[in-house]
């Protein structure tokens, strides 16, 4: 047996595959991170800012979602086809908001 094939995950099915480790004080950066974008969220929720209140919310949790995405689902790590799953996925999820929301806004409200 070579050299390259020694440290590899016998489940993975591919001999050259490493799993990446990751510390646990990455996943208590992430933490406080994610608790901090709550405090965040919950201080932006008191702020009057009219129409930007809804892009503000979002915006705080779409950072959030995707420190989830990256480091507690190990996206991060993981192979060029997981990402680019992962991306096909955002990209659908985005195209039928869009598609909801040309609906929503080219409908004639209040006139029939």
């Amino acid at each position: 047996m070579s050299e390259a094939y020694h440290d590899h995950d016998p489940n993975s099915g591919h001999p050259e595959s490493h799993q990446h480790i990751v510390g646990p004080m990455t996943y208590l950066t992430i933490f406080g991170a994610l608790l901090v974008g709550t405090a965040v969220t919950i201080g932006a929720s008191y702020l009057e800012l009219g129409a930007w209140n809804a892009v503000v919310a979002l915006a705080i949790a779409v950072v959030k979602a995707t420190l989830v995405v990256l480091f507690f689902m190990h996206i991060k790590y993981s192979s060029r086809l997981m990402k680019l799953t992962v991306g096909a996925g955002l990209f659908t999820f985005l195209v039928l908001v869009g598609m909801s929301m040309s609906d929503y806004i080219s409908r004639a409200w209040g006139q029939w």
